[in-house]
């Protein structure tokens, strides 16, 4: 996101949901298809034992129940129906995954929603909920190493995560005429069972049926014209490329929508609540403008199409969802969807192994809004380092972004000082190196996942020097750390 939450009015949407700042400027299948080679495979997050029930979490110290372990999702097929009248969403979840351990029973991640009929391999599963983990039961156990489908089938009024760790509410929320679908970052078990957790990435499939009349939109592109059948029309999404669970999306409601292309040929869809219509061609314009700049700083866009989605539903934030950063009832900033648009390579294609990595997200998505700032001719990004620079008793450092804390992941830290790390180094090293590493670092990491050990070894490697003490202070200590300003 640009900031994760917004405040009102947004400033400067961060999270990856996007959370306003104060001075932030705006003063947030299978692994490898057709075409694409994956940086990881299995994803970071399958982790190869022994056992013969999958664990209940991936293995995030920090996020001890999200995610699961003993398989590596490969794709996800969803076919739901949703009706915004009742607020009832029906349907199935097939996913496709192999083993990576012995199976005699494994997890997904599910909040709340009723559970009919689970099966594996077409085959009848056994099932038990507890929580927010559905285990599942296979009739014949599942090998290591074997690839294998599981379809649940479920419905039920689905309950956003509301107050957690002060995020406010995110997950599947419902709108006056549809769905608000943000769920950075552990919100997408609310609408579909998943291995939640960015560490294990899979490409989506979603078909998704809406009454007449109300327009669904899902990452990546759609593989056809919409179908109307009687009081009903259905519309089918793909995403090709590795997505983690928490940018996926199901926006549903009344939408004015224009396509195209960039200038530099990237296709492109914009969709604006009717309450925002004045603001589409705009949004447009400049979703392309940016994707296009960012291409020539970051190196090629990682994905088939970009854009955004602008519903009139105050959520006060931000989010980057795959191909279409999500903007909640109010008009974006071009520092925002600067912001939003830079995490499609950070944050996106380069995802986090773990959440107290979030700097690799919200500092890089931070510093491009700064980058964007001198770019379109306001402060430059350096001029922006010395303003936070300055204020001396600032909390954030306190707060080592190296280290996102779970009780208070997005804080500002993660933002401001994760993007200071960078402008300081960008100072360290000099700006030839500097932008050859981030390339590098977009270009190395694409479609997979990666940690600031990675980030502080490439650094180093492309530096060629001994950086540790640099990143020892920018990242993980507690206060101001000596600067040439």
């Amino acid at each position: 996101m640009a900031a994760h939450r917004s405040t009102t009015p947004p400033r400067h949407p961060a999270r990856s949901r996007t959370i306003v700042r104060p001075l932030s400027l705006g003063v947030a299948l299978s692994l490898v298809t057709a075409g694409i080679s994956v940086a990881c495979s299995p994803s970071e997050g399958a982790v190869r034992g022994a056992s013969s029930a999958g664990a209940p979490g991936i293995g995030d110290a920090d996020f001890p129940e999200d995610g699961n372990g003993g398989y590596d999702v490969e794709h996800y097929t969803l076919k739901l129906s949703y009706d915004p009248a009742t607020k009832r969403l029906v349907g199935s979840a097939t996913v496709q995954a192999e083993a990576v351990q012995d199976l005699t029973a494994f997890h997904l991640d599910l909040h709340g929603l009723t559970v009919s009929r689970v099966t594996v391999g077409g085959a009848e599963a056994g099932f038990g909920r507890q929580g927010d983990e559905l285990t599942v039961t296979p009739a014949t156990p599942i090998t290591d190493g074997a690839r294998f489908d599981v379809t649940v089938h479920y419905s039920g009024v689905p309950d956003p995560i509301r107050n957690y760790a002060n995020l406010g509410t995110y997950g599947f929320i419902a709108t006056a005429d549809g769905s608000f679908v943000t769920c950075e970052p552990n919100g997408a078990k609310t609408w579909f069972p998943s291995n939640d957790h960015p560490a294990d990435k899979a490409t989506y499939t979603f078909e998704i049926t809406v009454p007449a009349g109300v327009t669904a939109i899902a990452n990546g592109e759609q593989a056809g014209p919409p179908v109307t059948s009687g009081a009903t029309t259905k519309f089918v999404w793909r995403e090709k490329h590795p997505m983690a669970s928490y940018l996926a999306t199901m926006m549903t409601g009344k939408f004015d929508v224009r396509t195209g292309t960039s200038p530099a040929g990237i296709p492109i869809y914009a969709a604006v609540d009717p309450a925002f219509r004045s603001t589409l061609d705009s949004l447009y314009t400049e979703s392309g403008r940016i994707t296009d700049y960012w291409a020539g700083v970051f190196g090629p866009y990682p994905f088939s199409s970009t854009g955004a989605v602008l519903d009139d539903y105050s959520a006060g934030y931000a989010l980057e969802n795959q191909t279409k950063p999500i903007y909640g009832g109010f008009s974006p900033t071009t520092g925002i969807m600067a912001h939003e648009l830079a995490h499609q390579w950070f944050g996106n294609s380069v995802s986090i192994t773990r959440w107290k990595d979030l700097w690799l997200n919200e500092g890089f998505a931070t510093y491009a809004e700064w980058l964007w700032s001198e770019h379109d001719g306001k402060a430059s990004a350096d001029s922006v380092f010395r303003a936070y620079y300055e204020k001396a008793l600032d909390p954030m450092w306190s707060y080592p972004p190296g280290r996102a804390q779970r009780a208070d992941l997005f804080n500002n830290s993660v933002y401001t000082r994760g993007a200071m790390t960078l402008h300081a180094l960008r100072r360290e090293i000099g700006d030839p190196l500097f932008f050859a590493l981030i390339k590098k670092w977009a270009s190395t990491h694409r479609y997979g996942n990666a940690t600031t050990e990675q980030f502080i070894a490439m650094a180093q490697q492309v530096s060629a020097r001994n950086l540790t003490a640099f990143f020892d202070g920018w990242l993980f200590r507690t206060g101001r750390p000596a600067a040439t300003i």
